[in-house]
């Protein structure tokens, strides 16, 4: 009877544990705004490789040379893989050209639609929007 109660305990503290991560995902329409379109040139500085989205960092510099630094979420890297992407696609000191969608909350983030990288070749991000648009 206790090796039943003890198995089914481990079931459940394993299902819970499971959906860990289903919970901290979320839908493309609670973070990002697809009316507010951004695309922005800018500067590698960190590239994140990690489920369950990939994410990346570059330095854009506007009109009076002032920096800021804009995160991207990209989609998860099978996705990414699948769409033409390897682990070294994007390099820190790479120039690219990023289109994608603003974040609602007004920060220096945005979902990445397209990314031009430093070669020149366009690849698709992977990212939930062009999922939701699927």
């Amino acid at each position: 009877m206790k090796a039943k109660l003890l198995a089914v305990l481990l079931g459940g503290v394993g299902l819970l544990l499971a959906s860990m991560p289903a919970l901290a995902h979320h839908s493309f329409a609670a973070e990002y705004d697809a009316a507010k379109p951004v695309t922005l040139t800018g500067t590698v500085t960190k590239v994140e490789w990690m489920n369950p989205h990939a994410r990346f960092y570059i330095d854009v510099k506007d009109d009076q040379g002032k920096v800021a630094n804009w995160e991207f979420e990209l989609g998860s890297p099978n996705g990414l893989m699948r769409a033409g992407w390897t682990r070294n696609s994007l390099k820190q000191g790479d120039t690219v050209t990023v289109s994608g969608s603003l974040a609602k909350d007004g920060s220096n983030l945005a979902n990445a639609r397209q990314v031009t990288l430093a070669d020149g070749k366009r690849v698709f991000a992977a990212s939930s929007e062009s999922e939701n648009k699927q």
